[in-house]
């Protein structure tokens, strides 16, 4: 069949246009937008993370240990829906561990989970199910594949903050209580001026 151009509609592209809800600095990793979520974690909320927790109680409560932004364009548990975000963790450490997050599984464990490294240098740290732990190292555009049933931390053992994009499924939740009574079975701590693996 063969159209004729007098039969076609011809529309303005700004017609069609929407504005776009959230835009990211590729550079910094910060997002911007009124849909944007802010989260912050100070030394106060991260009570027994770190294994000495005496020097926790000593340092200022209202420091900010690390901070989060998210974009959740859908309802909390949507099957097939998404989630994005980012984290940035300040250089500190609490005795001589390093800074991290707290860590979870996923409440719903088969869901994954993608982390993307814009700037700083740290670790991912990974745990299954058996409590067997791994770790990928953060730099600058390194990619992580989160997979099924793997809690999940991440530690700044760097000078300077990092931060990491993510992308979830809405329906994924977080399980922070499994962590918090069990915690990982290995730390990262710094000896001699260097990262070094401890076993819990």
């Amino acid at each position: 069949m063969i159209i004729k151009s007098s039969k076609i509609q011809h529309m303005e592209i700004n017609k069609l246009l929407k504005k776009v809800e959230v835009k990211i600095d590729l550079t910094t990793g910060l997002m911007t937008g009124k849909s944007i979520v802010l989260q912050k974690r100070t030394i106060a909320d991260l009570k027994n993370v770190f294994a000495d927790e005496k020097s926790r109680l000593t340092m200022p409560q209202n420091q900010l240990a690390y901070e989060v932004q998210l974009y959740l364009p859908v309802l909390d548990g949507t099957e097939g829906g998404l989630y994005f975000g980012n984290t940035t963790i300040y250089p500190c450490k609490v005795g001589n561990e390093y800074m991290m997050t707290k860590g979870h599984f996923h409440a719903k464990g088969d869901r994954n989970e993608y982390y993307l490294c814009i700037k700083g240098i740290g670790y991912l740290l990974l745990m299954n199910e058996k409590r067997e732990c791994w770790m990928e190292k953060m730099t600058q555009g390194s990619l992580h594949f989160i997979g099924a049933n793997l809690a999940h931390r991440v530690i700044n053992a760097g000078i300077e903050p990092l931060t990491f994009l993510a992308s979830w499924p809405a329906d994924a939740g977080h399980d922070y209580n499994t962590i918090q009574q069990n915690g990982f079975s290995v730390r990262l701590v710094e000896v001699n001026g260097q990262p070094s693996v401890v076993e819990v």
